[in-house]
């Protein structure tokens, strides 16, 4: 089952919390501070902005930090304007359990330059409820995440 805008309010901790972003069955996750774009970490709120080139990868950071109950997940889709000028994202599912800040990742298809500016909207997601508590809830490499945070997956393997 689906959570509704009032259930998402009432049982899902999103900081900071904008009336903006809450839809009637989703969350608006907005543009947070840090953003990873060509080997380099970069201040998305000082500079305002974020620009993503053609045909280029980019990890950006939610400004909200979530925390979901051990019974919901998150499924996550970029919001289709973005879409529609290019941009693609990969989304893992937000396991149950899960606590911190998201880091997403998104790839310009286009041939023209992608602006996307510190607090905007840019994913949707949506909370689905468990038919009971998980058993082994999120405790992974990347809980409690609050910036950026590349593929801890080459470290485990020594690269």
């Amino acid at each position: 089952m689906m959570l509704p805008d009032w259930k998402i309010r009432k049982e899902i901790l999103i900081e900071p919390f904008s009336e903006e972003s809450l839809q009637p069955a989703g969350y608006d996750l907005r543009v947070g501070r840090e953003a990873y774009l060509e080997g380099r970490v970069l201040d998305v709120e000082k500079e305002g902005k974020l620009v993503i080139p053609p045909k280029t990868h980019a990890l950006v950071l939610t400004m909200e930090r979530v925390r979901l109950p051990d019974d919901v997940m998150g499924d996550m889709k970029l919001r289709s304007s973005l879409a529609r000028e290019g941009l693609l994202g990969s989304f893992a599912w937000v396991d149950p359990g899960w606590d911190g800040n998201l880091t997403l990742a998104l790839f310009n298809s286009s041939n023209e330059p992608i602006e996307l500016y510190y607090g905007e909207r840019f994913v949707q997601i949506a909370f689905i409820r468990l038919e009971g508590p998980a058993r082994n809830p999120y405790r992974g490499n990347y809980q409690g995440s609050r910036g950026i945070v590349l593929s801890k997956r080459r470290q485990r393997r020594g690269v």
